[in-house]
């Protein structure tokens, strides 16, 4: 009896549903039709009541129901009660309903009751109005109540975003099942390669041909694709993306196949195109004996450990477990988020013998202080990634960049040279090769330093061991490897263009853009981190390692391709009704049309096929340092014109593109060409 009860129930919803998606014209002529049929059913009613016994409906009682009928309907029609929605009918609809029931009970009591009708009883003129109010009043009720309670049901449905899941394998199907009951988003179907699969379906789902997407995502109105093909090489996803990205949808993607391993697919793992995605870029795995060489039971210090590189390559570290990691930042917030995170992850990671992670607050140019931390735990590893790399902001000022990229560079290598730290890496970046703004030449600067301090180092030691030769005195003691590692721009970082452009389509635009002809070597943050610690485990001394960036990327191409992907258009003169402008603002003070990766010829190879050793030039120590000690003094004082000066003479390559724009410079000639201060 229940099944029975439950297939009654399910019929009366799929036809309630279907009622429902009628056009507005066939709801009224239905709802006219039962009007009309309830004129008719409380005449036979009415009949029922006067006589005690059920008439047929024919002769006179057929009379008083086409007289119902032929003074109801005109009066119902010009009423408006078709006009309203009944679902939503409440109390003005009843008294509509009141009204046009009214008018036809005095018309019809009057033609029945005070004329009469021969063969009809007086007294059903009086009852059957009194019947057909009750009918239609509960008919709009019922309305109001059943009718609206499925269409509300059915309102966030058909209001959701209905989604394509791109591929039909384990992932595909553990995410249709994810989003079977979610109130977020609808599957509509599969889309797959594997035309073996085409037309059949899977978990109750159409599995489409990728070449029909044009049909479907018109005729199922698609606003979302899913890449669910978590195993697909780079160049694959991207071949994919290039044809979605023809079409208004929004994309979104699944994590690797490596981060997918050891879990399940759920809805929280959907995200934003991996900017992997928006580049094509194929990633090479590392070479674990090369992350675990310099790392791994061993005490690391990360300068800068609160920045986007910085915090980076803590998490990488504190993966590999290493003795202790200390994390070292001037700025007290940025030191709290990437402590707190670590600390988190460690607890998810359940270690019994955790890595102690230490936080430590300090400025790299506090020579002390980094003495006392470097002496206090000798580190065996130094990653100095404690920098002020954004360009606009270190043209404007100067000096400050200066002291915090050049001397704190030389401050924190020098003492780890002193207290026997193995290894010390400097994260070097493009800019610093052949630049037009500050905050490039202080990077070379500070990578002449290390250079410098590498050369002399070997250079002491040669010495030593020429005089101990022979000698029975003690070993000349390990030498620091102090190296290099410059590379291109990283996506995601703060000040990226990625974060930049993702708010600005979220916003609806303008996408903002310096130049319409500037390129970019980008790399990821996760894979420019892991690369770093390879090179500086082949480090032997005094190395420049230079990371592959593949192409260099045109940001006007990458900013489309985020607007498309992101189920928008660009708006241009060719396509002036589209969603997003690029705008282009014009170059700010310092910046490069194009940016380098190497300062000489000829790169050598290493064991890593995406890190080359290059071959430039620097200073010995000797002849540098006369004018690092110069350049302190110019610091101090804030002399930007000789700064900038010596600058040009020891940077080999180094042309500003502008005038200075320091600010403290810039306010102090104009208050001099005002009189002020003379």
């Amino acid at each position: 009896m229940i099944r029975i009860v439950e297939v009654i129930v399910n019929h009366l919803d799929k036809t309630t549903h279907s009622v429902l998606s009628l056009p507005r014209y066939a709801k009224r002529v239905i709802a006219l039709l039962v009007d009309g049929s309830m004129c008719v059913l409380t005449v036979w009613l009415a009949f029922y009541l006067r006589l005690g016994e059920f008439v047929a409906l024919s002769g006179s009682a057929f009379k008083a129901a086409v007289i119902a009928l032929v003074i109801a309907i005109p009066i119902f029609v010009i009423s408006g009660l078709y006009r309203a929605i009944f679902r939503f009918s409440g109390l003005p609809a009843m008294l509509v309903v009141s009204r046009a029931i009214a008018v036809y009970g005095l018309l019809y009591t009057s033609v029945i009751t005070a004329f009469g009708i021969v063969g009809i009883p007086r007294t059903v003129g009086l009852i059957q109005p009194l019947l057909l109010f009750f009918a239609i009043g509960v008919s709009r009720a019922l309305a109001r109540n059943w009718l609206g309670g499925i269409y509300q049901s059915q309102l966030p449905i058909s209001a959701m975003p209905r989604a394509l899941i791109y591929g039909a394998g384990n992932s595909g199907r553990q995410l249709v099942s994810a989003l079977g009951n979610s109130p977020k988003m609808r599957v509509v179907g599969f889309l797959d390669d594997d035309d073996r699969l085409h037309g059949h379906v899977l978990n109750g789902q159409p599995i489409f041909s990728p070449d029909d997407l044009d049909e479907i995502i018109e005729s199922k109105s698609v606003t979302h694709v899913l890449m669910a093909i978590p195993s697909a090489s780079r160049r694959r996803r991207n071949e994919i993306l290039e044809k979605i990205s023809n079409h208004q949808v929004v994309v979104r993607t699944l994590p690797s196949f490596i981060d997918l391993a050891e879990g399940h697919v759920t809805i929280s793992d959907l995200r934003d195109l991996d900017v992997d995605d928006l580049l094509g870029r194929e990633s090479v795995f590392p070479d674990d004996t090369l992350l675990a060489k310099n790392i791994t039971g061993k005490v690391v210090m990360v300068t800068g450990a609160g920045g986007s590189i910085g915090s980076e390559l803590c998490r990488q570290i504190v993966k590999l477990k290493p003795e202790k990691l200390l994390l070292l930042d001037i700025s007290e917030f940025a030191l709290y988020n990437i402590h707190s995170e670590l600390e988190g992850f460690r607890e998810v990671a359940g270690a019994r013998n955790p890595t102690p992670i230490l936080p430590l607050l300090a400025s790299v140019c506090d020579e002390e202080r980094i003495r006392d931390i470097m002496y206090t735990w000798v580190p065996y590893t130094v990653y100095h990634a404690a920098a002020y790399k954004h360009v606009p902001l270190v043209e404007h000022n100067i000096a400050v960049g200066m002291k915090n990229n050049v001397f704190g560079t030389l401050t924190t290598a020098k003492v780890a040279v002193e207290s026997g730290v193995s290894n010390f890496v400097l994260i070097s970046t493009d800019k610093a090769v052949r630049p037009t703004n500050a905050m490039g030449a202080s990077k070379r600067l500070a990578e002449l330093c290390v250079q410098a301090l590498c050369a002399k180092q070997a250079q002491k030691s040669d010495s030593v061991r020429s005089t101990t030769s022979n000698s029975a005195q003690p070993k000349v003691a390990t030498e620091t490897k102090l190296s290099i590692v410059r590379f291109g721009n990283v996506l995601d970082s703060s000040g990226s263009v990625i974060p930049k452009f993702r708010n600005q389509i979220r916003d609806g635009g303008p996408i903002t853009l310096t130049h319409a002809e500037i390129t970019r070597y980008f790399m990821t943050i996760p894979e420019a981190a892991q690369l770093v610690i390879q090179a500086g485990a082949m480090a032997k001394g005094g190395d420049v390692f230079v990371l592959e960036m593949g192409e260099p990327v045109k940001i006007i191409d990458l900013a489309r391709r985020m607007v498309e992907l992101s189920g928008l258009s660009v708006r241009d003169e060719a396509h002036p009704d589209g969603d997003i402008q690029i705008v282009i603002t014009g170059l700010r003070p310092g910046e490069k049309m194009y940016e380098e990766l190497l300062i000489g010829d000829d790169p050598q190879p290493t064991l890593h096929p995406k890190i080359q050793r290059a071959q430039d030039p620097f200073i010995a120590w000797n002849e540098l340092e006369a004018d690092l000690e110069n350049f302190a003094v110019l610091i101090s004082q804030n002399n930007i014109e000789v700064i900038v000066s010596l600058l040009r003479k020891l940077v080999v390559g180094y042309e500003p593109s502008g005038d200075l724009v320091d600010w403290i410079f810039s306010e102090q000639l104009r208050t001099r060409g005002r009189g002020v201060g003379c």
